[in-house]
């Protein structure tokens, strides 16, 4: 059984550091899981997950994968369970770089004020404490939270790249001389980047792969389910071999891979079809009415992505809702929602 902060080898330069799901019940945070990797005298760590012990867990990670004179911290996005121990970059003992992107840099700053945004849009359609309230207890959870270090950068610092990958092209930043490829996806929130070793062909997904649908209020669904058909189309043409990614701590391979990611394209159909059913013909929809019959489409698809919950389920409704067009009529909780009329009205008689 594993268990936060284990080890997971892919190689000799490559190690996955394994985090662990969100409890907000026993106050527990998620962590993301960590990419450890060394390319000649580099050091690489892709997203640094939080608490003391994945901190710990790091370090021992660094020292298996063999002598590094320099080091490289790349921020996947801005989201707590990844970024807590980013000052660690500080602390490594040699020069070193940490990117970061621009678009989240306010969810990074002010981390209570991304997540009351995201917990007001399902007020009232889930049994959870008020918006603030919420927010600032998960905010909580994730400690010792240091986002930023003396040597942060954002990557739009740098020269966009125009990155070709095999048959794909793609926009994005390089590094080590072009093994590590830093590749703007921006689909599970605004700022997110997948991470792309090219020598030992890991591909980090991050949380682009966290479900077949985006919950959070920035995420994008067209540019998740892009990313997903781009990555599975670099596994077909043999141009990355291992997938690993924010929160499933698995590490996956070649054919694997691509029934992987086909599975959650399916899934993101097959729920965008519950959702037109559940919607009809109707005028008005009853967001919470609409919530609960979603939630259990998503479970009867087994579709509930990473950290499955109520809130992240609520939050993927109301993602749908707009997906199909429709709109709340107002700012009440558990208003209505409509679908805009495809005509002005007609004017009045003179």
């Amino acid at each position: 059984m594993t268990a936060l902060g284990d080890l997971i080898e892919i190689d000799d330069e490559t190690v996955l550091v394994r985090g662990q799901e969100l409890d907000v019940e026993h106050d527990r945070p998620d962590v993301a899981n960590a990419l450890v990797h060394r390319v000649g005298d580099t050091l690489v760590l892709v997203d640094t997950g939080v608490t003391a012990a994945f901190r710990a867990a790091l370090r021992e990670a660094a020292g298996r994968v063999g002598p590094w004179s320099r080091a490289l911290v790349l921020t996947t996005h801005g989201h707590l369970d990844h970024v807590g121990n980013n000052d660690l970059a500080d602390e490594l003992g040699v020069p070193a770089e940490h990117y970061v992107p621009t678009l989240d840099l306010d969810q990074m700053r002010d981390p209570a004020a991304y997540w009351v945004r995201s917990f007001e849009r399902i007020a009232g359609l889930a049994p959870l404490p008020a918006p603030p309230a919420l927010a600032a207890r998960v905010v909580s959870l994730f400690q010792p939270m240091r986002p930023f270090g003396a040597t942060t950068r954002t990557y739009e610092e740098r020269p966009l790249e125009r990155i070709r990958i095999g048959p794909l092209r793609f926009t994005g930043w390089t590094f080590a001389d072009g093994a590590v490829r830093v590749l703007r996806s921006q689909g599970h929130c605004a700022g997110h980047v997948i991470v792309h070793l090219s020598d030992c062909g890991v591909l980090h997904l991050s949380d682009e792969g966290n479900g077949p649908c985006g919950a959070m209020a920035d995420a994008d669904q067209l540019k998740i389910q892009t990313v997903l058909g781009a990555v599975a189309l670099l596994f077909e043409e043999g141009e990355a071999a291992l997938l690993t990614d924010g929160h499933t701590f698995a590490v996956r391979r070649g054919a694997e891979v691509v029934s992987y990611l086909d599975g959650l394209l399916d899934q993101a159909t097959a729920l965008q079809e519950a959702a037109l059913t559940l919607t009809g013909e109707s005028r008005q929809i009853g967001p919470g009415a609409f919530t609960t019959r979603y939630a259990q489409a998503v479970a009867g698809l087994g579709g509930g992505g990473a950290n499955p919950n109520t809130m992240f389920t609520a939050m993927m409704a109301v993602n749908q809702l707009r997906e199909l067009g429709l709109r709340p009529e107002s700012g009440g909780v558990d208003a209505p929602w409509s679908r805009p009329a495809l005509r002005n009205p007609a004017p009045p008689d003179p």
